[in-house]
């Protein structure tokens, strides 16, 4: 069963890593590095901060070691799965990979399409569908992060859906962790001012 897995796995890779052209290298490469996203994320801190004023303090808290979890536990399922990035792969056939980029030696799950789904349902959470199209936008980013990654060379299939679970659960139970603690706050507050 396991074998038949991996089979389907490395051959949907293959497939989906055959698709490349030099201006997608380009595009790829740089849209999985953090930086180039810098305004996309102060435009979503002004949004947060827009919506939640002061208590915008302890969404970032929450979300700080929403992203610390979610990095620190891929690392620990790869130690421990162990399983070789396509691009440590012997038996695999030439991929394609772009600025000899390589990644680390294990890829089961990747702390990518982990931290980034995470960071999407977060922010659905936050928001609270108060933005007509932001869940579709902001799930097809984190879909558009994952899918790099297998363009890169440097995930299967397998590792990206595997960090999508793991992700979707974290950024799911930190999100509804940080509205339970604002609207908790609020009440006292309110209890606070009704005492006063």
């Amino acid at each position: 069963m396991l074998d038949c897995l991996k089979y389907i796995d490395q051959t949907v890779f293959l497939f989906l890593n055959g698709f490349h052209c030099p201006f997608f290298d380009l595009v790829m490469y740089w849209g999985t590095q953090s930086l180039v996203w810098l305004p996309l994320y102060l435009f979503l801190l002004f949004l947060v901060i827009r919506l939640y004023k002061w208590q915008t303090f302890w969404i970032l808290m929450f979300a700080a070691l929403m992203i610390i979890v979610s990095d620190q536990l891929s690392n620990i399922f790869k130690d421990w799965v162990a399983r070789p990035r396509p691009t440590y792969e012997p038996g695999l056939p030439i991929i394609h990979t772009v600025n000899g980029y390589l990644g680390g030696q294990f890829g089961f799950y990747s702390a990518h399409a982990s931290t980034n789904l995470a960071i999407a349902v977060f922010l659905i959470c936050i928001f609270q569908k108060r933005f007509r199209y932001f869940s579709p936008f902001i799930i097809a980013w984190a879909f558009f992060m994952a899918y790099t990654r297998i363009y890169l060379g440097v995930h299967y299939p397998g590792d990206i859906i595997g960090g999508w679970i793991a992700g979707g659960l974290i950024g799911w139970g930190f999100g509804i962790l940080t509205m339970w603690y604002i609207s908790r706050g609020i009440q006292q507050t309110r209890i606070k001012n009704h005492r006063d």
